[in-house]
């Protein structure tokens, strides 16, 4: 069984990395920036592999109630300022200073839960978000490419993160499962993406994409679509056989992976200060998960 788990979480990273690599290429390299059309296309994909998957019987999937879907619906909205903000986000900025502000949706999380839930920081857990957080904050004067849209997007991403993450521990409805969320998610994404991408322009804009005739293009979103649907399937398949903390180190060590294969696919400005914030905030990262692990020990 042992060696079940570690070939799931060795697929699952295997995807996470490859599935963030190929939207950076159509978002950077290829320069697609419409993130309308971009994750609308994503999740209208994503969703109906999902359904079909349930109809087939190879996910386990309830019918959804309407009570059920419209509870969940903030945390849908969150959903897709999520991916929206961080599909503008990564378009500007490089894979190891992302995932360093992602890192700062933690910070986000234990605020709301400090001051929403009066929750208590372990010791640990306070040292590693104050090294996100101060990583996070002090990035941005070290980076040399610094894009202050990229930035600003940035925190929108983490902000939708953080919220979404307290959301789904605290206010889920104990009907549905993950996968269910993730269905309610897509739909409603669909929706509201595809009812923003004619008034933000994207649409018009898209027509007129120099590479909308290209076979590469044309790979890219087919690719990021698929990509994005087995992801999730990775990570229902890790969460259903690991716990949550042994889940975050398998996030943490994808993330890792990431962040040194980009620079050999990717080209990259990186300076001493600027990767000392990376460590920093991978450090704190690495330090949660060793908290996370240590509260559940017995």
């Amino acid at each position: 069984m042992q060696w079940r788990r570690h070939l799931a979480g060795l697929i699952f990273s295997c995807v996470f990395v490859v599935s963030y690599f190929t939207n950076k290429f159509v978002l950077s390299v290829l320069k697609f920036t419409y993130p309308t059309l971009f994750q609308g296309w994503q999740t209208f994909i994503g969703s109906v592999l999902l359904l079909l998957s349930g109809k087939l019987g190879w996910v386990e999937m309830s019918r959804i109630t309407r009570s059920a879907a419209l509870s969940w619906l903030p945390a849908s909205f969150l959903f897709v300022g999520n991916i929206y903000a961080g599909s503008r986000a990564l378009s500007r900025i490089d894979i190891p200073f992302f995932f360093t502000l992602q890192n700062s949706s933690h910070v986000v999380s234990f605020i709301i839960l400090k001051v929403v839930h009066r929750e208590k920081l372990h010791r640990l857990r306070l040292v590693s978000v104050c090294l996100m957080l101060l990583s996070a904050i002090n990035l941005p004067h070290y980076d040399p490419q610094f894009d202050y849209r990229g930035y600003l997007w940035a925190v929108g991403h983490l902000v939708c993160i953080g919220a979404y993450r307290v959301f789904q521990v605290h206010y889920r409805p104990s009907n549905l499962s993950d996968l269910e969320q993730h269905c309610i998610n897509y739909l409603f994404s669909v929706l509201l993406l595809g009812i923003a991408a004619h008034p933000t322009g994207d649409l018009m804009a898209a027509l007129e994409f120099p590479s909308l005739q290209s076979h590469t293009f044309h790979g890219g979103c087919c690719a990021s679509a698929l990509l994005g649907f087995l992801l999730l399937m990775a990570t229902a398949r890790l969460k259903s056989g690991l716990s949550l903390e042994h889940f975050g180190v398998w996030i943490f060590l994808s993330k890792v992976t990431a962040m040194c294969l980009s620079p050999f696919i990717f080209d990259m400005n990186v300076n001493t200060p600027s990767l000392i914030c990376v460590l920093l905030s991978h450090v704190g990262e690495a330090l949660l998960v060793y908290s996370d692990r240590e509260s559940q020990t017995p």
